[in-house]
């Protein structure tokens, strides 16, 4: 996502956009990028990895804010693998 300190001219233009076509409570729109990383393995530091990527590959750090979010789907295959491996 952009920084709040940097101005979004597209967020802007689809807040204009929502208020004028009858959503006058909209504050404020910010427009960023979406990307769905999926991964093997449970390293240690593959989280680590993760961010070290996100900030040198993936984002722009200097306008650009990141997150990193495990999705349920993927805790789910986590815990599935974990009990896989208990089994064997």
């Amino acid at each position: 996502m952009p920084k709040a300190a940097v101005l979004d001219p597209q967020g802007n233009a689809v807040r204009d956009a929502m208020r004028h076509l009858g959503m006058p409570e909209v504050r404020s729109v910010r427009i960023g990028k979406y990307m769905e990383i999926d991964v093997d393995g449970q390293d240690g530091d593959l989280e680590a990895r993760l961010r070290g990527l996100c900030r040198d590959l993936l984002s722009n750090p200097v306008i650009e804010d990141y997150e990193l979010q495990r999705s349920s789907a993927s805790a789910k295959a986590t815990a599935r693998q974990r009990e896989i491996s208990k089994e064997k």
